[in-house]
């Protein structure tokens, strides 16, 4: 049988941090943490608009400012967190066109995974159990993890390419950071997952005229927004789930389907890899873990 957000033990008394969570799948994984008990801070960009969403949601829902473009915005958010059960790397940008964010990062590549690398590793100390975070089937898309020019100083841009590499990063830092857990012999777990196809507004952003048709057409293909995050709620809820498996759909190349061991990439499992990433972003944010 499928797995189903039912079967989601009772949440009462545990804290979820979730980025990204005044719109699309992090809105309804807000809603439903909070529906199984759960206090959930939705750490947004925009407070405003995620506290219009906070207050239509039943529970206990707070609002924290996090803006992932800016560095300085994550250690203010980071330094005002006291302890926490789970911290879920949900927010991100697609396809959009270049720019940087305010440290000087190619900003998919910014927003996406360094600021999460970075605000991970400034929360780990506070967090009693696990990190979700959100790839993509799209990981696929990148022939290679360029180590040596991951902000784009040298290479032309490709709005697609970047987005691949982004996701390619949420995926092997979710994995090096279960195996540093591992290693240092903490308790602590670290979940990559996906959730397939969905037609959310992460759809709508990349600022060409294909933003006006492309919804309609993920929704054929894909799967419902409240079914593509099952593989967020099952990693960030479920007291067995393997940490060492990368959870989202399988079904019609990934795009829709129930939860299950998802296939990843060769790329994304060669570790040297993994360090490499892991190394350069250290680099660049400045952020070291202490395990």
């Amino acid at each position: 049988m499928a797995w189903k957000p039912t079967e989601i033990p009772d949440q009462t008394g545990r804290t979820f941090v979730i980025t990204g969570a005044n719109g699309g799948l992090g809105a309804i994984t807000t809603e439903v943490l909070a529906a199984n008990g759960a206090t959930v801070v939705m750490a947004c960009r925009n407070a405003e608009k995620a506290k219009a969403v906070a207050d239509a949601i039943p529970g206990d829902v707070r609002v924290a400012e996090l803006d992932l473009s800016d560095l300085a915005s994550v250690r203010k958010f980071a330094d005002a967190q006291g302890e926490f059960d789970v911290l879920i790397n949900n927010a991100g940008l697609m396809n959009v066109p270049f720019s940087r964010t305010k440290d000087g990062f190619e900003t998919q590549w910014g927003v996406d995974h360094l600021a999460h690398f970075a605000l991970t590793g400034l929360l780990l100390d506070r967090i009693t159990d696990r990190v979700v975070t959100l790839a993509s089937i799209a990981h696929r898309q990148t022939p290679k993890l360029w180590v040596d020019d991951l902000n784009y100083e040298h290479r032309r841009y490709q709005r697609n390419l970047a987005y691949a590499q982004a996701k390619l990063s949420n995926l092997m830092f979710a994995r090096e950071l279960q195996r540093r857990l591992t290693e240092a012999g903490s308790d602590k777990r670290s979940y990559a997952v996906h959730p397939g196809v969905a037609a959310t507004d992460l759809f709508s952003r990349t600022e060409t005229p294909i933003d006006k048709i492309i919804k309609p057409f993920v929704a054929l293909v894909g799967h419902a927004p409240r079914k593509a995050v099952h593989s967020t709620l099952f990693a960030a809820t479920m007291p067995d789930a393997d940490p060492q498996v990368y959870w989202g759909p399988r079904r019609f190349f990934e795009t829709q389907g129930p939860v299950a061991a998802a296939p990843s990439s060769r790329l994304s499992k060669k570790q040297d890899l993994w360090k490499r990433l892991w190394e350069e972003s250290e680099r660049f944010t400045g952020i070291t873990y202490k395990f």
